[in-house]
């Protein structure tokens, strides 16, 4: 009986794998704090408190992580399919410097904006994107944030995350 053991234990951690991968922290009308201004990959500062009143997401990424390269070609869709509906995507590199993060842009077809985040503590730190990357808020046009999720997810999980702003 005992050599089942490790057998179910492997089992319940395989099924339990993808509730521990998905971090994601339910809505709880916290407000985002979008009193930041950045630099765009021209040089032009780039204020987020200006994209208040539209769907906003938010991911902060890097040109060196997989799974941010995994999630770049949903939000480069989502960008152009949820246009008319206000939907903005920002992309914040946290570590890159602007002609790497220019490269990428072009190697990725990226169609929304990308922004700089290097030596930015302090963006980093409001949008606990410290530790781990991808991490991605989904802000509601008035302000709260519908969720933010630590981590790769689906298409499909953004995609609903995304309808449920409008």
């Amino acid at each position: 009986m005992s050599r089942w053991i490790p057998a179910v234990m492997v089992a319940m951690a395989v099924a339990a794998w993808p509730a521990c991968n998905r971090n994601a922290s339910p809505p709880d009308a916290q407000r985002a704090n979008l009193n930041f201004t950045l630099k765009g990959l021209d040089g032009q500062d780039v204020r987020l408190a200006d994209l208040k009143g539209k769907p906003l997401l938010v991911n902060f990424w890097a040109t060196w992580c997989n799974p941010c390269k995994a999630e770049v070609p949903w939000f480069v869709e989502f960008a152009e399919k949820y246009q008319a509906q206000g939907l903005q995507v920002v992309g914040i590199s946290v570590d890159d410097p602007p002609e790497d993060i220019r490269t990428f842009k072009a190697q990725f077809k990226v169609n929304y904006t990308l922004l700089v985040g290097r030596d930015r503590e302090d963006i980093a730190q409001a949008f606990d994107a410290q530790q781990v990357i991808p991490v991605s808020w989904l802000i509601r046009p008035d302000g709260t944030v519908q969720t933010k999720v630590t981590g790769i997810h689906g298409r499909d999980w953004f995609e609903q995350q995304i309808l449920a702003m409008f």
